[in-house]
Formats: C-alpha cells, sequence, structure tokens
C-alpha cells in the first residue's frame, strides 16, 4: 500500500525538473497525477515518462479560467482532488531598478496565482486534503543578486500561514517546502555541467552539493501525506544547511583574510 493509494494531485511547474520528480514521486506512491505548465514540449515529455496515471494539462496560472480548467480536468478524468503541489515561478529580477510591471508580473506569478489556485483546490478537496507550496529560502534570507523574488517568496510563505489557519476547519493542510540551491533546467543552462553547480553550491551548503530534484520532491511526499497529518501552517527546509549558516559562512572569510595577511 502506498502513502497516497487512491488519491489525486495536481502539480503545477510539472514541466520542470523539479516537477517531473514531485509527480513521480506521488505517483509512486500511489497517487494520479497531472502535470500543469505553460512549457507543452517538456510537460508532455514529463508526463509520458511517468507512464499510466499521470496526464499534463497546459496551464498558464496567471489565468482563472485555465486554472479553472485544470481542477476541472483532474476531476473529470481522475474523479477527485486531494493535493495541490504549487511550484510556478518566474525568476526575473532587476533588484531595486525592477519596474513597475515586472514587480506585478513576478507578485501575478509567484504569489497572486499560488493564492488563486490554493482557493480554486481547496474548493474541491474533502477533509484530509493538503496543498504544498514550493517556497524557497530566498523568502527568509536577503541576497545580493535579488531583491522582487525574494519578496515574493517571503509573501507566499505567509500565504502558507494564513491559508492554512482559513483552511483548518475544513480539515485542509497548507504548507511549504523550502529548497536552497536546487538541480534545475534554467542552472543547467547557466552553469552547463552539474559538477560546477555543485561546486558553486558548495560555498553555501554545506553539505557540499546541490540538492537532487527527487529530494526535494520526497518532501512534498511526507507533507502531501497523513505522515504530516498534525502539520500544517509550516516551512520544511531542504536546504543542505544553506539556513544554518552566519556570516562566517564556512570560513571562507578566515581563508581571505590569511591570504590578505
Amino acid at each position: 500500500m502506498g502513502d497516497l493509494d487512491g488519491r489525486v494531485a495536481i502539480v503545477t511547474a510539472g514541466a520542470s525538473y523539479l516537477g517531473a520528480a514531485t509527480g513521480r514521486t506521488l505517483l509512486a506512491a500511489g497517487a494520479r497525477v497531472v502535470l500543469a505548465d505553460r512549457d507543452v514540449e517538456h510537460g508532455e515529455e514529463a508526463a509520458a515518462g511517468l507512464g499510466e496515471g499521470a496526464i499534463f494539462f497546459p496551464t498558464d496560472v496567471t489565468s482563472d479560467a485555465e486554472l479553472d480548467r485544470l481542477v476541472a480536468t483532474a476531476l473529470e478524468r481522475f474523479g477527485r482532488l486531494d493535493i495541490l503541489v504549487s511550484g510556478t515561478a518566474m525568476f526575473e529580477d532587476e533588484r531595486l531598478h525592477t519596474s513597475r510591471e515586472l514587480w506585478n508580473q513576478v507578485l501575478d506569478v509567484n504569489v497572486t496565482s499560488a493564492a488563486v489556485l490554493t482557493a480554486k483546490a481547496a474548493e474541491r478537496m474533502g477533509r484530509g486534503g493538503a496543498i504544498v507550496h514550493i517556497a524557497s529560502v530566498s523568502g527568509s534570507h536577503a541576497q545580493p543578486t535579488r531583491v522582487v523574488y525574494n519578496t515574493s517568496k517571503a509573501a507566499l510563505l505567509m500565504l502558507v500561514k494564513t491559508a492554512s489557519v482559513q483552511l483548518a476547519p475544513r480539515g485542509i493542510r497548507v504548507n511549504a517546502v523550502s529548497p536552497g540551491w536546487t538541480w534545475s533546467r534554467n542552472i543547467e543552462r547557466r552553469y552547463g555541467t552539474r559538477e560546477r553547480a555543485d561546486t558553486l553550491a558548495a560555498e553555501f551548503q554545506p553539505l557540499g552539493r546541490m540538492a537532487d530534484p527527487e529530494e526535494v520532491a520526497a518532501a512534498v511526499l511526507f507533507l502531501a501525506s497523513d505522515r504530516a497529518s498534525f502539520v500544517t501552517g509550516a516551512e520544511l527546509l531542504v536546504d543542505g544547511g544553506y539556513s544554518a549558516l552566519g556570516p562566517e559562512a564556512l570560513g571562507q572569510p578566515f581563508e581571505k583574510i590569511r591570504t590578505i595577511v
């Protein structure tokens, strides 16, 4: 028996490495899965790789009509909705020089659309429903190259807390998983190889590498399952120790001082 036998899940950002890994993990636990994303090519490829019990539905999360169709598709295809994993995000960020237009776009995708989908999905869930938002360590830590993304993830974490309180009387739990640096298609494009990306992540994460998408997906599975039946409004860090570090980091400042001396 799997942890999620008979349950149905929607996973947004389903075309991403993390979305596909989450779909695979939920499916292995017994769930049936609807992957949703604007990226049709990679979304269909991900769903095909999962096989029977998974489908892909093209979705722009900023469209209320498309979110309605997404929820309706899960219900029509599989007969129920028990789990929402919301992971869609925009990363564009020009720090304090970010235009109002870009601010609005990022907040719409990263926060507003997550809130709207939370409400729409919860309407069709019964007691025992679970909603998991993919947040980030960036929601709790300032970073030198970002302002907009961090602000949006901080808002998402507050959405998790407030939604958990609103939905608790209905027996629906709302939680967040906050990854640190995690292997993704965007990181692969930027840094090329996993080895190079792990070397970078080792500067910030004491475990010395990036997370595998499957490691983050395992945390999502826990929060979506009855194993977390008394967990709501929580943030589960999957960051390799990123959040445990202080300003002395992993000792690099001392090494620089020795070099200068």
